[in-house]
């Protein structure tokens, strides 16, 4: 009884630190003891409609060989391009290195370098972004390295430690393999037909053919929306940021600075859903941007299928090829 009882508590104590530290959910996970929990997709882990469970691959990567130019790439983005969405070897640049919105890193410059920073943000935190300060590229004064300082003990506790949506996380671990997931299936179906309800988190297209992330839909959501109202005047300050953000990286050492503004799905599948604010084209169009940029929304706007999957909020791989070939136009690597 007593073997039962310690062995009860070491498999809580594990899934507890799960729920904790990104690396041991990594081992849970690579030990398949727990699933993946965005295998699915991100909207469909919100909100799991099984006409919209579709399994996620990883896109496969350009394999470009690394120039002959020495270009540095430096990219400030969010979840589209994070690791699994893209690498290196997409770019075919001699050095690369990608900082999170959410983190802080250190850069070191080699001036004898093309030093290239793409600033990537989706719509809709775009506003967020640029309502202060970018500063999450610290650039040293030594510009006789190109790699990163490493993080300090304290830095790499905290990155691990993740203390927000503990409980949600747990939830994942205990309940996201797929025997789970059928009565979570069961539950939003019988709501959607029986209440005409969605979660609140991830909204139903009108046409029914595509689901989207609540907060783009939302005109409550006046930072994040595609259809909150957006007066000229925000426009004109959030690219006074802009320009202010791309001048200071110049003056530290950058050769180009490149905005990247990926569209939210509603914005491409369902832009009469609402009053589209037109935040994109506005920005791009602005007559006091200085700044060049990545145009994915025209090319998106003109895609022959949906650049999106179709149970998350991701570009596709088809979506992903076309943000790629824009950039290589754009940049010349």
């Amino acid at each position: 009884m007593h073997i039962l009882r310690y062995f009860i508590l070491a498999i809580a104590l594990i899934l507890w630190a799960g729920g904790l530290f990104s690396t041991v959910s990594h081992w849970l996970y690579e030990a398949g003891v727990i699933a993946e929990d965005y295998r699915y997709g991100d909207l469909y882990r919100l909100w799991p409609l099984p006409k919209f469970k579709e399994t996620h691959y990883r896109c496969p990567s350009a394999n470009r060989s690394s120039d002959t130019s020495s270009t540095h790439l430096y990219i400030i983005g969010d979840s589209f391009s994070d690791p699994k969405q893209l690498s290196e070897s997409d770019f075919g640049v001699s050095h690369y290195q990608r900082v999170a919105w959410e983190f802080q890193q250190r850069a070191q410059l080699d001036t004898s370098k093309r030093n290239v920073l793409f600033i990537e943000t989706v719509e809709r935190h775009f506003r967020d972004h640029f309502a202060v300060s970018v500063n999450q590229l610290i650039v040293q004064n030594d510009t006789s390295q190109t790699a990163s300082l490493k993080p300090t003990l304290k830095q790499r506790i905290r990155n691990e430690l993740n203390l927000k949506n503990v409980n949600e996380r747990l939830e994942s671990e205990l309940f996201g393999q797929d025997w789970a997931l059928w009565f979570k299936e069961v539950k939003a179906e019988l709501t959607l037909k029986w209440f005409d309800r969605d979660n609140g988190a991830v909204t139903l297209a009108k046409n029914q053919q595509h689901i989207f992330l609540n907060l783009d839909t939302d005109t409550t959501n006046r930072l994040n929306s595609s259809f909150a109202p957006l007066t000229d005047k925000e426009v004109n300050t959030l690219v006074d940021s802009v320009n202010a953000t791309a001048d200071r990286y110049l003056r530290l050492g950058f050769d180009e600075v490149y905005l990247s503004i990926v569209p939210n799905k509603a914005t491409i599948l369902e832009p009469s859903r609402g009053v589209y604010n037109h935040l994109i084209e506005r920005v791009q169009a602005n007559p006091r941007l200085k700044v060049p940029f990545i145009d994915t929304y025209s090319r998106f706007k003109k895609a022959p299928s949906s650049p999106y999957w179709k149970s998350d909020t991701h570009w596709n791989c088809d979506g992903r090829s076309i943000w790629l070939q824009a950039v290589y136009q754009k940049v010349k690597i």
